[in-house]
């Protein structure tokens, strides 16, 4: 199993790839902590918040 990367534009969490599928950024990071699943983008409060506009997983916080 591939781990679990974030890219650091959107902070979408991705497996096994070398371009974002949402943003086409291609830097990523392994260190991040805490997600949030985002199923109806428009009914969320936290995808309002944190100006998420597509259903995904994304990591809350990144380092490094």
């Amino acid at each position: 199993m591939a781990k679990e990367k974030a890219c650091r534009n959107c902070k979408l969490i991705v497996e096994d790839s070398k371009e974002c599928p949402l943003c086409k950024g291609t830097v990523f990071t392994t260190f991040w902590q805490g997600y949030v699943m985002i199923i109806d983008p428009e009914k969320s409060e936290i995808a309002k918040h944190k100006a998420i506009t597509n259903p995904g997983k994304y990591a809350l916080r990144l380092s490094r």
